[in-house]
């Protein structure tokens, strides 16, 4: 694992679903002030909007050529449609969910472009990447002259919730975009939030969670414009922070907020009016959604009037021959009307586009709350750039009145910033919870009355053993330690010429699953054991230890011989 004592610098990308960004800081920057972390200002170009994240799009040529990020691949894009010479551009946005929504994963996972074309997804990814690395490399040389690319610890962000093969993906993405195995670690995003609240001032002006007693608990509630991650942390004597609530959470981040305006557009416009609007306005219906993402999070839950109308820019081109006013004279003269370039929104329909995902993140945390792990929580953390809307603030207000409620300054920028403490101060984390039982798909010798007939086989050298054997290396809800390896578990060859021993990695949500047919069991990937060396024949084996604790899944392979490390390693990816 690469480490932060041996790094000059800790750097860390947040890739997110709607904005990504990066932020580094030195070693002697973190001892001063863990909070003295340097992000980039991006410019949008548009309205003069200058924040510390940029869109996440990516632009490439007609022949496949990286062309432009962020903010400048979306300016690029519709300057192109203007002049009508986009065709055969490739321009994706808002692609990270893909990762999460892909329950087989693989490496030559393919996505959809803004025209409809494909790319592979590991080089849409990686260029992203490559672009944020080069851009911070910039930054650094430009600061530090003699810096090294050795000298980085380079973190990359993934959601808490996503699956072994997802953070595989993005660990691959960042070393083919020039990133060294060695010198990357993964954060899992509440974590890293979790660890810049822990810095942030109180109301009193003493730090934020080290002004909690020992053994307080409190939750984060990473709000994300893709996915809504929570962890449940505990802090410990020393100040480190104990998971104590496996990680969890869902799809209902702040896109699902759009989407719903997207729903109200094309019910007033239709949906093959909203469609040719997208075709034919590239640069139009950027600028539309980047001033909803602006306007949404003014939106407030309980607005002092509360029959004031809530004001939508429309394009001229969404409204050609007036049909929206037509449109909302007959159809919808209450709640709507048109003004100049504003469609005008009653409130409560306004309001009513956060209803989905609002309700979805207030009925998950109503069960956590409900659960023993729970019990004694002090403060709700509320963090992620979907967490400035007012809205989403005063409905977990009002659902937990009892509880504080703490939104820190710059919350969208508390992932991004925390992953760079993060990189500084990974043992701070000591303890997390496994989400799922892991297991390896293996034989045992069969026995009469114990297991299923069905599964019997005979070896070639004429063993009777019983297949689909799950054998447990970790149980779901078990807490685990910080690169502690889990209980060993032992497999011998069943060829006396096998040079490669390949087992069936499997996941359940069962405690206690006794074959890996049992409801609830996936096979999430394999695990590659070199037993090169078959001189020994039958009478080889290894033991296998998988450490869970970490943000990564690893594992430990010792001859159970010579007792030797051997080189395994696990591939989720098809």
């Amino acid at each position: 694992m690469a480490s932060s004592k041996n790094h000059l610098i800790v750097a860390a990308i947040d890739f997110g679903t709607t904005y990504s960004g990066y932020a580094f800081s030195t070693r002697d920057d973190h001892n001063r002030d863990p909070l003295n972390v340097s992000a980039n200002n991006w410019n949008s170009g548009s309205g003069g909007l200058i924040s510390q994240k940029t869109s996440t799009c990516v632009l490439f040529k007609p022949n496949r050529e990286f062309d432009s990020f962020g903010y400048e691949a979306e300016n690029k894009y519709a300057d192109l449609a203007l002049d009508k010479k986009h065709s055969g551009w490739r321009y994706f946005r808002r692609f990270k969910m893909k990762l999460y929504e892909n329950k087989l994963l693989n490496r030559a996972f393919e996505l959809e472009d803004d025209q409809g074309s494909k790319m592979p997804a590991m080089k849409v990814f990686s260029s992203s990447i490559w672009y944020m690395r080069t851009q911070l490399m910039k930054t650094c040389r430009n600061r530090y002259s003699d810096i090294e690319d050795s000298d980085i610890l380079w973190v990359l962000t993934v959601p808490a919730i996503w699956s072994d093969a997802s953070k595989q993906f993005m660990r691959e993405a960042a070393v083919e975009a020039g990133i060294k195995d060695c010198n990357l670690k993964l954060a899992l995003e509440p974590e890293a939030a979790s660890l810049y609240c822990k810095y942030i001032p109180n109301e009193k002006g003493d730090e934020g969670m080290s002004s909690f007693s020992c053994g307080s608990k409190y939750l984060v509630l990473d709000a994300g414009g893709g996915t809504i991650d929570i962890t449940v942390h505990q802090v410990q004597e020393d100040g480190s922070l104990k998971e104590i609530h496996k990680a969890n959470g869902g799809d209902w981040g702040g896109t699902k907020v759009d989407n719903a305006y997207q729903a109200l557009l094309t019910g007033i416009i239709g949906d093959k009016g909203f469609a040719k609007f997208c075709k034919e306005n590239k640069g139009d219906m950027i600028d539309l959604f980047r001033d909803f993402e602006i306007k949404k999070r003014t939106i407030k839950s309980f607005p002092d009037d509360d029959d004031a109308k809530v004001n939508f820019k429309i394009p001229a081109s969404m409204n050609k021959r007036r049909d929206i006013q037509k449109t909302v004279k007959s159809k919808f003269k209450k709640d709507f009307s048109v003004t100049s370039d504003k469609l005008r929104v009653a409130g409560h329909i306004a309001r009513n586009l956060f209803n989905d995902p609002v309700m979805h993140i207030i009925d998950h945390l109503k069960t956590i709350m409900s659960e023993d792990q729970a019990v004694g929580i002090k403060a709700i953390m509320l963090v992620g750039g979907f967490s400035e809307s007012p809205v989403l603030q005063s409905k977990v207000r009002e659902a937990f009145p009892d509880i504080r409620m703490v939104v820190p300054p710059e919350a969208g920028l508390a992932v991004l910033k925390g992953a760079v403490i993060f990189g500084h101060e990974p043992e701070t984390i000591t303890t997390r919870i496994s989400k799922y039982t892991y297991g390896i798909d293996t034989s045992v010798k069969f026995e009469e009355g114990v297991h299923d007939p069905a599964k019997l086989f005979t070896t070639s050298y004429g063993e009777d053993r019983c297949e689909c054997i799950f054998a447990i290396h970790v149980c779901i809800g078990d807490s685990i330690d910080i690169d502690k390896p889990q209980a060993r578990e032992r497999y011998k060859v069943n060829e006396p010429d096998q040079k490669v021993a390949t087992l069936k990695v499997y996941v359940s949500t069962q405690k206690d699953p006794m074959y890996t047919t049992d409801p609830g069991c996936l096979k999430i990937g394999e695990l590659r054991i070199d037993m090169a060396d078959t001189s020994r024949g039958l009478e080889r084996g290894v033991d296998v230890r998988m450490i869970f604790g970490n943000t990564e899944l690893e594992v430990q392979a010792t001859d159970i011989f010579t007792g030797e490390s051997v080189t395994a390693a696990f591939d989720f990816l098809k």
